[in-house]
């Protein structure tokens, strides 16, 4: 059976494993889905999903100083227990989101952070940049920018800049797995130095 997006994508959201462990498990299974959530949870890679609604209320507030000083990360990530927090996985992983941060320059933590004029701003001059096409085409090739915009703007949907392969969320997802868990990145701010000069946004916030 062929694997499609759609399928693995719903293999995500059931069990909350990474991309590259939903591709395995639906190719270990011939792509029947219900077999792949069992063989996921066989292997433990499932295990952070039961964990969605427990309270991650510790963690810690990470920072990172890049480019002799012209670009600075403040980034809050949450745990379940002060014992997670104070371990050396749960810090390195505070460091890489900060790394990340710098790095890639996301505007938010997740999608419905961003406020509706923003998408419908970006969804306007993807419609004037597909002009004299055919409604149906418009429609499609907007609805697909905006998703693309997604994965640029929104540090969760990120391609981990280590792991191109792997997304920022993938990246979160082992570790609450290592960690046995819950872990969220509930905000974070970057600074570019002269930035706020031309009135261009600098903080993002959960």
């Amino acid at each position: 059976m062929k694997l499609t997006a759609k399928l693995v994508q719903e293999l995500r959201e059931k069990t909350g494993a990474g991309i590259m462990d939903c591709k395995r498990a639906l190719a270990e299974t011939d792509g029947d889905l219900e077999k792949a959530i069992v063989w996921l949870r066989e292997k433990g890679i499932a295990a952070a999903a039961g964990r969605a609604g427990r309270v991650a209320s510790e963690g810690s507030v990470g920072s990172y100083i890049h480019a002799g000083g012209k670009i600075g990360v403040l980034i809050e990530v949450n745990c379940e227990t002060d014992f997670c927090a104070k371990s050396e996985a749960f810090q390195a992983l505070v460091k890489e989101l900060a790394l990340q941060v710098a790095a890639l320059n996301p505007r938010v933590v997740r999608r419905e952070e961003l406020s509706p004029p923003v998408i419908e701003q970006e969804r306007q001059i993807y419609a004037s940049q597909a002009e004299g096409k055919p409604a149906a085409v418009v429609t499609k090739i907007v609805d697909g920018k905006i998703e693309k915009f997604y994965k640029e703007a929104c540090l969760l949907e990120q391609a981990y800049a280590r792991d191109p392969n792997k997304t920022v969320n993938d990246l979160i997802g082992e570790a609450a797995i290592q960690m046995r868990e819950k872990i969220d990145v509930r905000r974070f701010t970057r600074y570019q130095l002269g930035e706020a000069l031309d009135g261009k946004e600098t903080t993002a916030a959960a």
